[in-house]
C-alpha cells in the first residue's frame, strides 16, 4: 500500500461539491487507496507541499468568488513568497462545478488548476468542469471524469497482490457507528465551546462575549424581534422584514454584507420522516467514528435523538442527487417478482447512463424531494438502517439574505427582507422553501416565544456589494422587489448621518400591494437625502 495514499479536498457552498468528493472517496476506497477527504479550510496547507496525490473538488459561488471553506486554503496559495517548485512533489488533479449561466463558468477550478501548476504541481488528468445547466447536471462531466481518472491512477498505483477492485455490489460502510441508549446508559456528552450543541440552543446571554465572532461552527442564536409580513395581505406574494436581536453577539456588519442562516425542518415533515422509517422520534443514540479519516459532524449534540437530527441537521426536503439512489439502491431487493425487487430495478435504472434523462424528469424537473422518494419507494424506505441516514441525506446548508438593516439606524438588531418561497409544479403538493417558510412561521408574540424555537442561528460574511466609504460620493441605486434589501442597508446607514446624494429606482408589480419600505422614504425625500423614481409594472 506504499505510495497509495490520496487526499480528496473539497470546496462546497451549497453541498454539490461535498457530495461529489464523498463519491470520489467511495471508488478510492473500492479501489484500496488509503483516503482522506476534508474541507480545504479545514486541512492544514502548510501539509500540501508533502502530499503525493491529491484529487481538488471544487464549486464557483457567486460572481467567481471561492466556496466559504475554501477561501484560507486559496489565499494562502495566492501567497507571492511561495517558490515556483513549491509543490514539485505533488500529483493532482482538479475537478470543478459550475453553471454556464453565470459569466465567470467555473473560474475557481480554472484559477486553482493554474495556480498549481505554477507552483509546480504536476497535472495526472485533464481539468474537469462540469455545468449544472446540462440536462444531466454536474454528473454529465462528472462521470467520464472519474472513469479516465481511475484508469490513469491505476496504471501510476498498480492493486497490491492479492487485492481486487472491490465489486460495486458491495455495499460501503456507513461513515458514523450508531448506538441507541438503554434507559441506564450513561455517555459521555460531547458539546461545543458554548456548552450547547450548535444549532437548536440559545447561547447563555448573562455570560460573557463571543471570544470570535460567530461562524458556520458557532452561530450566534439571534432572539426574534418581529416577524412582519410587507405585502398586502392578498397579494400573491408573502414578503417579510424579520428583525432580529444581536445584542452581544459579537456580530458587526457594514451596509452590503450578507446574514447566513441556519434553517430548521417544518415539525409536520418531521413527523412524516418519523412515522415512515418507523422511528422512536425522541430515543437517545450516540455517534461514533466508523473510519479514522472520517471526523464526526460540527454541531450534533452526543447523545443526539431522531427528532433533533431531523429538524436540524438533515435535508430530508433536498431534491435528492444520483449518489442517493446508488446508496438506496444497497437497501433495496427482495424476492423475483415482489414489489420489493421491482423498487431494486427502478433504483438500478435511476443509476445507469441511459436512465438519466428518467432520472431527470423524475426528480429535478418537478423537484421531488427525499421524502416524497421515500414515500415511492415504501419497500426499500423500511429496510434503511438508521446509521446509513447519514451516508443517504445531505446536511443542511445555510442560506444567504442580504441585510437590509444599518448598524447605526438599528444599533443591535438585524433586518431581512425575505420572500417566502412557495411554487407550483407538476406534482400534487407545492414546493416551500425551507429556510423562509420555517422564518415565516416564527412567531415572537406565541406561546413559544421566550424559548429556542423563536431563535435563530446566525453568523455574517461580507457580501458582493462594496458601497463606497465616503459618504459624499453619490450613490443611484436599482433594486426592483426584496433586491431592495443592500440599498435599505446603505440608505438607513447615511440617512443616520445627515449624508446624502442617495438615488434610489426601485420597481415592483403594484404600489399599493408590494411597494416595500414606502413609509421610510418619505422623512430622507423631505430633508433632501434621497430620490425614490418608481414603476409599478400592473398599475399602468
Amino acid at each position: 500500500m506504499e505510495g497509495r495514499q490520496l487526499l480528496v479536498l473539497f470546496g462546497s457552498q451549497t453541498g454539490t461539491a461535498h457530495d461529489v468528493a464523498d463519491r470520489v472517496t467511495r471508488e478510492a476506497k473500492r479501489r484500496h487507496f488509503a483516503v482522506r477527504s476534508l474541507p480545504m479550510d479545514e486541512y492544514n496547507v502548510t501539509s500540501l507541499i508533502q502530499e503525493r496525490l491529491v484529487i481538488f473538488v471544487c464549486s464557483t459561488t457567486g460572481q467567481g468568488d471561492p466556496p466559504d471553506n475554501m477561501r484560507m486554503f486559496w489565499k494562502f496559495l495566492l501567497r507571492r513568497d511561495l517558490p515556483s517548485s513549491s509543490l514539485s512533489g505533488v500529483q493532482f488533479a482538479v475537478l470543478g462545478l459550475g453553471d454556464s449561466s453565470y459569466q465567470k463558468f467555473n473560474v475557481v477550478g480554472k484559477r486553482l488548476q493554474k495556480r498549481l501548476e505554477q507552483l509546480g504541481g504536476q497535472p495526472i488528468h485533464d481539468l474537469g468542469l462540469a455545468d449544472d445547466q446540462h440536462d444531466l447536471g454536474v454528473d454529465a462531466v462528472v462521470t467520464p471524469w472519474l472513469s479516465k481518472l481511475w484508469e490513469t491512477l491505476l496504471n501510476m498505483y498498480p492493486l497490491p497482490p492479492g487485492l481486487e477492485i472491490i465489486s460495486s455490489d458491495v455495499c460501503p460502510p456507513p461513515k458514523y457507528k450508531v448506538h441507541f441508549l438503554d434507559s441506564n446508559d450513561e455517555p459521555k456528552i460531547r458539546l461545543d465551546q458554548n456548552g450547547t450543541s450548535s444549532y437548536s440552543q440559545p447561547v447563555d446571554r448573562a455570560g460573557t462575549r463571543h471570544l470570535a465572532p460567530p461562524s458556520s461552527l458557532s452561530p450566534f442564536h439571534a432572539r426574534l424581534i418581529s416577524n412582519r409580513r410587507v405585502t398586502h395581505p392578498d397579494h400573491f406574494q408573502d414578503v417579510r422584514l424579520i428583525k432580529l436581536d444581536i445584542t452581544d453577539s459579537g456580530i458587526n456588519y457594514s451596509p452590503g454584507d450578507v446574514v447566513m442562516i441556519h434553517p430548521q425542518n417544518s415539525a409536520d415533515t418531521v413527523e412524516e420522516f418519523v412515522s415512515m422509517l418507523g422511528l422512536d422520534a425522541d430515543a437517545k443514540f450516540t455517534i461514533e467514528e466508523n473510519d479514522p479519516d472520517i471526523a464526526l459532524p460540527p454541531g450534533i449534540p452526543n447523545p443526539c435523538t431522531p427528532r433533533w437530527l431531523l429538524t436540524h441537521y438533515l435535508d430530508i426536503n433536498s431534491v435528492p442527487r444520483r449518489s442517493f439512489f446508488e446508496l438506496l439502491w444497497y437497501h433495496a431487493g427482495g424476492q423475483p417478482g415482489s414489489d420489493a425487487e421491482l423498487e431494486k430495478e427502478k433504483l438500478a435504472e435511476f443509476c445507469t447512463a441511459a436512465g438519466q434523462e428518467e432520472l431527470y424528469n423524475y426528480c429535478n424537473r418537478v423537484k421531488r424531494n427525499i421524502r416524497e422518494v421515500l414515500q415511492d419507494f415504501t419497500k426499500t424506505c423500511a429496510k434503511i438502517p438508521f446509521s446509513y441516514l447519514f451516508d443517504l441525506i445531505p446536511p443542511l446548508q445555510p442560506r444567504a439574505f442580504s441585510i437590509a438593516s444599518s448598524p447605526k439606524a438599528h444599533p443591535g438588531e438585524l433586518h431581512v427582507l425575505m420572500a417566502v418561497v412557495h411554487y407550483r409544479t407538476k406534482l400534487f403538493l407545492p414546493r416551500l422553501g425551507i429556510c423562509s417558510n420555517w422564518l415565516a412561521s416564527l412567531d415572537p408574540e406565541g406561546e413559544h416565544a421566550e424559548s429556542s424555537m423563536t431563535s435563530v442561528a446566525i453568523w455574517v460574511k461580507r457580501g458582493t456589494i462594496r458601497f463606497p466609504t465616503d459618504p459624499s460620493i453619490p450613490l443611484i441605486m436599482v433594486g426592483p422587489g426584496t433586491g431592495l434589501a443592500p440599498f435599505r442597508s446603505e440608505i438607513s446607514e447615511r440617512c443616520a448621518e445627515g449624508m446624502g446624494g442617495l438615488v434610489l429606482f426601485f420597481g415592483c408589480r403594484n404600489e399599493s400591494k408590494d411597494f416595500f419600505c414606502n413609509e421610510e422614504w418619505q422623512s430622507p425625500t423631505e430633508r433632501g437625502l434621497l430620490k425614490v423614481f418608481t414603476a409599478f409594472s400592473r398599475d399602468q
